[in-house]
């Protein structure tokens, strides 16, 4: 096994955030290498033409699970200046920093409270973050609050980490309980076609109420 995918199934061996956190932070120098050339992973450029469809130019956004900043260039490439990076790991936060598309940095967990403010953004994207060992299913419940009204959430999410772990039973949760719709959910695609052909994302786009 090449040494990328033995990081990235280290990584996914995470059993909880502190250990999820230390070993971001020490694969963050590594990682663009890993799942940006040897993986092929184009979701963040996926993600970034869809969202690019729903939310103004002009718009604060939120990048929620930011990584070392790959979906930021993209966006900042389709002409969003006004980007937020956050991340549970300091280490890929500095790789992003490095970037220099981002306004500001945050050091935050997905799944519990955010330190922002209710209707603080007018969209979220996430990319990367709803796979195997990260962030839970309840965390859409704390980005539809910093949202504003009529704001959009973009995401990726595994195929069947959607229906194994809790996800659609959220999703249309909050759906029926008028906190976001549906906007658009794309055909099913490989995100990682070299480095894990198995997996199967789609991007999600709701519209909060």
């Amino acid at each position: 096994m090449q040494e990328s995918h033995k990081r990235v199934q280290w990584v996914y061996g995470s059993t909880n955030n502190q250990e999820l956190e230390e070993r971001y932070d020490q694969w963050a120098s590594d990682y663009d290498n890993d799942l940006a050339t040897e993986f092929e992973w184009h979701s963040p450029q996926r993600a970034s033409d869809v969202f690019s469809k729903y939310v103004d130019k002009a718009g604060r956004v939120l990048d929620a699970g930011a990584g070392t900043g790959l979906v930021g260039e993209c966006l900042d490439q389709s002409g969003y200046k006004n980007l937020v990076a956050m991340d549970l790991s300091k280490g890929m936060l500095e790789e992003a920093r490095s970037k220099n598309v981002y306004k500001e940095f945050h050091q935050m967990a997905l799944g519990g409270t955010l330190d922002f403010a209710t209707d603080e953004f007018d969209a979220v994207i996430s990319v990367g973050v709803f796979t195997l060992g990260h962030a839970p299913a309840n965390a859409f419940d704390e980005l539809a609050r910093i949202t504003k009204p009529g704001g959009s959430i973009v995401f990726s999410l595994r195929t069947d980490t959607y229906e194994t772990d809790g996800f659609k039973e959220q999703q249309d949760g909050m759906e029926k309980a008028g906190v976001w719709q549906l906007t658009e959910a794309t055909d099913p695609f490989q995100p990682l076609p070299k480095g894990e052909p198995e997996v199967w994302h789609r991007i999600w786009v709701y519209k909060v109420n």
